[in-house]
């Protein structure tokens, strides 16, 4: 049987309803779509778990009435964009393709309840990605603007072609669309097509994790590739290699957005405590004149601190972006690391190749300058004349600079557990021979859907160093 029960916690996706929604709510609180989903935090319908929180936004549009019962062409349109949700490298069952397939055997209140949330559902997915912030890793942080999805689904309504409504929430980026064109030139057989076809599913998703529209002026650091390339007017102004962090994951660099602030010319190294007592304490028990020898001082509260120099673990320059993983681009005297294919041997933070270069076109100063305040050796730090934007993204498929498709390997292995959720099949109440209950029946309570796959959580605090 069908069943609607409460459960669990309101969806984290969710969002507070708008004053006009909430007092709809409060005005229709007698329907019988309100007595269902007001005040409940989970409705449950076949075994599949719908979203509370968006649906109780939609419905207070519409007084918590039926929607779909003379919409039938909008019905139309919508379902068979959500059933090919796969031309987006997404599993329509996330979406309820089964039940949307045979929805006209489900009872009307529950058929406009499914209708609703795989709509919204789908259109969230397209919005900010099937596996949004909050069910991520705790180094997977990047994220769209807000969409207001229930609004998009309800303006969709008066529109000729809705499904293209929704449709259109999806990222019209280059680098999405030709994805989009391989995700359909390896499902038609070519070499490697499964291990492809995950990585191009997945890298489909990391593109939904990005802004609509990408600022002209930005770094880009792609961690998956060690690169680094600055646009200005959306055109690449300069491309480098990059170091950055070790596979083991307390070290890995994080995916995350930040703005360049300052560049600190002669930075000292405030050595972390962990650093500090992981690395160099056991040294230091062995060489007593290992701090000395590497110019680090105590510093009055106890910690340790590298002087500024061309030695040292910063290197000569560093670009200042406050963001909470304590991650930031800088030079590092080990030039030699750059030659190697494997990069991955920092703490997390981004060592450049060419500092001296980047400074010169963020700070909008020609190299002499650039060289003359280093060349003072004193510690001293400027403003941009324009914050730009740094996204480090972590993408094992991309389109380069010169409009190419790339791939490169998961060395940090986060791909499975993203395209793992991108899959993850629902348990259903039903399949297409099952007997359903009939138009009218009641509802009754029924057991909390039991989801697979369940979101990967890390408590791990993550702090990044040099």
């Amino acid at each position: 049987m069908f069943a609607l029960a409460a459960a669990c916690a309101l969806a984290a996706c969710s969002t507070d309803p708008s004053p006009e929604e909430a007092a709809a709510l409060a005005l229709s609180a007698n329907t019988k779509l309100a007595k269902l989903i007001d005040g409940e935090t989970e409705l449950v319908v076949a075994g599949e778990s719908l979203d509370v929180g968006l649906l109780q936004r939609f419905y207070a549009r519409h007084g918590f009435e039926p929607v779909w019962t003379n919409r039938q062409e909008q019905v139309k349109s919508l379902v068979e964009a959500v059933l090919q949700a796969d031309d987006h490298g997404l599993d329509a069952d996330l979406f309820y393709a089964s039940l949307l397939r045979h929805r006209s055997r489900l009872p009307p209140i529950e058929r406009d309840l499914v209708l609703s949330d795989a709509f919204l559902s789908y259109a969230d997915a397209l919005a900010r990605g099937a596996v949004p912030v909050e069910r991520r890793g705790e180094n997977e942080t990047l994220t769209p603007g807000p969409v207001d999805v229930p609004a998009v689904l309800d303006a969709a309504l008066d529109s000729p072609d809705p499904g293209a409504e929704i449709e259109a929430l999806a990222p019209t980026t280059p680098t999405y669309q030709v994805l989009r064109q391989a995700l359909r030139r390896y499902r038609s057989g070519s070499l490697d097509a499964p291990s492809r076809l995950r990585t191009i599913e997945v890298n489909l998703e990391r593109q939904r994790w990005l802004p609509r529209q990408l600022p002209p002026d930005r770094a880009w650091v792609n961690a998956a590739d060690q690169s680094l390339v600055l646009y200005r007017g959306d055109q690449p102004a300069i491309s480098m290699r990059v170091v950055i962090g070790q596979d083991v994951e307390n070290n890995q660099t994080p995916e995350f957005r930040a703005m360049i602030e300052t560049v600190v010319f002669n930075p000292p190294w405030r050595i972390p405590d962990d650093i500090a007592q992981r690395e160099i304490m056991p040294i230091l028990a062995r060489d007593p004149n290992y701090l000395t020898r590497n110019d680090i001082v105590t510093l009055p509260g106890g910690g340790l601190e590298q002087r500024p120099g061309p030695d040292a673990g910063l290197g000569l320059l560093m670009f200042n972006m406050p963001n909470r993983f304590d991650v930031y681009l800088h030079d590092t005297p080990d030039k030699y690391l750059f030659n190697r294919e494997n990069r991955r041997v920092s703490h997390g933070c981004i060592r450049v190749q060419h500092p001296r270069d980047l400074a010169s076109l963020l700070m909008d100063e020609p190299m002499d300058a650039i060289n003359q305040d280093i060349a003072t050796g004193t510690t001293d730090q400027r403003d941009l004349p324009q914050q730009i934007p740094v996204f480090v993204v972590y993408q094992t498929a991309f389109v380069d600079t010169d409009g190419e498709l790339q791939f490169r390997p998961d060395f940090y292995n986060r791909d499975p557990k993203i395209w793992r959720q991108l899959h993850r099949r629902r348990i259903h109440g039903f399949e297409a021979n099952d007997r359903l209950t009939p138009p009218g029946a009641a509802v009754g309570a029924g057991e909390p859907n039991k989801t697979v796959g369940q979101a990967f959580v890390k408590s791990a605090r993550l702090t990044r160093w040099a």
